[in-house]
């Protein structure tokens, strides 16, 4: 089983969104989606440098578009559900990635939805100093227990060795002056402290706006962030993608479930190579393809042209 996963915020770097302009079409969909968002995505995507697209409300957008844009190049003919795919899944806002990948939400939807909760998170991160910090190695109950003791939060439980930390500005500090057992603390580069109770306020917010979204059941299962079930339920999705800005992300039993699926490939969509990292430590024997640039384009059709055969 092939499983198509689209990666959170943290994992853009300037121009990365350059190389896909040379691909027919992208240029002339990135405006679009551009005109739609109120952001300028191709200027973000290509000029601007790291502290720009650091900010809360270009990152996420950023990596919604690049994420679809990679899809489609792909799955040329339609990103809503593909037959070689058995499931998919994206960490915290690649959620959004994968709803317009399996058909839950248009391109569009996405990209208004994604812009105004980027907004709203940054929003929300502005009230006080937050972040987050990534705790690799120890045992993961100790450290959950040392973040607990600090008074911080275990956001994201991403199995193979990773749990991030968010909190306050003092509260990281206090861990990096205080590191669990056996465990590096490597803080990371975003604004805020994401998928914990300082969220709040965004989750209202987005509670508001998607009742106008239309939704439709996904064509391929939807893995979720939550507690790693799959959902198949287009109504259900989007109230979980909703719910989890303010909730810990448990990419950890999403692998869990792509083990018990019998999950045998992953594709990850730009930019691509953090879950594809993941899924190395944790899920042996999974082949992975990370799109970082369009020269990853040819790998990933060649894995999708194997599960279409042994589909066949």
């Amino acid at each position: 089983m092939l499983v198509l996963v689209a990666p959170g915020q943290g994992a853009q770097a300037p121009g990365f969104l350059a190389p896909w302009l040379d691909l027919p079409g992208v240029t002339e969909r990135l405006k679009w989606w551009s005109a739609v968002s109120g952001l300028d995505l191709i200027h973000y995507g290509t000029e601007a440098d790291a502290e720009q697209i650091r900010d809360t409300a270009v990152a996420q957008p950023l990596l919604v578009a690049s994420g679809l844009i990679s899809t489609l190049s792909v799955f040329p003919e339609s990103f809503e559900g593909s037959g070689p795919v058995g499931v998919v899944a994206g960490h915290s806002v690649g959620e959004i990635t994968a709803a317009a990948a399996t058909g839950v939400i248009t391109a569009e939807a996405a990209m208004v939805l994604v812009r105004q909760r980027g907004l709203a998170m940054a929003k929300a991160a502005a009230v006080t100093e937050t972040g987050m910090s990534a705790v690799l190695g120890g045992d993961p109950d100790a450290v959950v227990k040392h973040l607990e003791k600090l008074n911080l939060t275990a956001a994201n439980m991403n199995g193979a060795g990773q749990i991030v930390a968010a909190g306050t500005a003092e509260q990281l500090a206090a861990l990096t002056a205080e590191k669990p057992e056996k465990a590096r603390v490597i803080p990371l580069k975003v604004a805020g402290a994401f998928h914990t109770e300082h969220m709040a306020p965004a989750v209202s917010t987005l509670e508001d706006l998607v009742p106008g979204v239309t939704v439709h059941d996904p064509r391929t299962p939807f893995v979720s962030n939550s507690d790693g079930r799959v959902v198949r339920s287009g109504e259900e999705i989007v109230r979980r993608v909703v719910a989890q800005v303010s909730n810990p992300v448990r990419w950890d039993l999403c692998m869990e479930t792509f083990k018990e699926l019998g999950v045998t490939a992953m594709i990850e969509v730009c930019p691509g190579g953090t879950l594809t990292g993941l899924a190395k430590r944790a899920l042996p024997g999974v082949r992975t393809v990370a799109l970082k640039t369009p020269d990853d384009l040819d790998a990933a059709r060649a894995l999708v042209a194997e599960h279409v055969a042994h589909a066949e």
